[in-house]
């Protein structure tokens, strides 16, 4: 579903990425982990369309979209949830979720999906009516995650969801992708929490300056010693 073929990205004059091959496959959790700098969250944005110049390929099933807008690659179902949430504070709830039906298919069929964020999400039912500042954290990583799915994505970039999470919604954060991937959503995750994410992971990834080092089924990657001793002090 995501393809992702010697992907380079560049600040100004500044190489960040380095020639980055990544497989997503449908209905597949896949996790990418790395120190702070590796060049985790400058990945997403590029595969987001957002901030970097680019060379490489990027695909959604069949569809190259390296060359499109931003906007282009939601149409495209690419959605990405943002590292620290980046809501519409004084808006409310359900006003943030429904701007996430961005395109004219999402709108189309924005009712029965508000549905399904409510089923999947019951929070966000009950706290419809709040302005989204008034939200707990977790309530307000949970509205991120509602406000892509408006967006009827096919792949979901999740960028470091669980950042300044109490522990009882970096659980519940991993129950709702795990619930995604039963719903057949691709996920493509980076995330700090080592522990947690190759736990939950088919497939990861692990990045050290911009470059690919390590890959393989997440949990023969939570077992590798020297990703024990980079990465979780083991």
């Amino acid at each position: 579903m995501l393809r992702v073929e010697k992907l380079s990205a560049y600040y100004g004059p500044v190489q960040i990425l380095h020639d980055i091959d990544i497989a997503v496959e449908t209905g597949q959790i896949v996790g990418l982990v790395g120190a702070n700098a590796a060049g985790k969250s400058t990945l997403m944005f590029s595969l987001a369309g957002l901030r970097t110049r680019c060379t490489g390929g990027i695909y959604i099933g069949d569809a190259r979209v390296d060359a499109l807008p931003a906007y282009e690659r939601v149409r495209h179902g690419l959605v990405l949830v943002p590292e620290r949430r980046r809501l519409f504070p004084f808006m409310t709830v359900l006003e943030n979720l429904e701007i996430g039906a961005y395109s004219a298919a999402a709108r189309s069929a924005r009712r029965e999906t508000l549905d399904q964020v409510y089923e999947l999400l019951p929070v966000l039912s009950e706290r419809r009516d709040q302005v989204a500042g008034s939200l707990s954290g977790g309530e307000q990583q949970m509205l991120a995650i509602g406000r892509a799915l408006m967006a009827k994505p096919r792949v979901l970039l999740l960028d470091e969801p669980t950042e300044g999470l109490a522990p009882l919604y970096v659980n519940l954060l991993f129950q709702v992708v795990r619930s995604l991937r039963d719903l057949d959503l691709t996920i493509l995750i980076v995330e700090q929490n080592v522990h947690h994410v190759l736990r939950t992971a088919d497939r990861g990834y692990v990045i050290e300056n911009g470059r690919i080092v390590m890959q393989g089924a997440g949990s023969d990657l939570l077992n590798d010693e020297r990703l024990k001793v980079a990465y979780l002090g083991l």
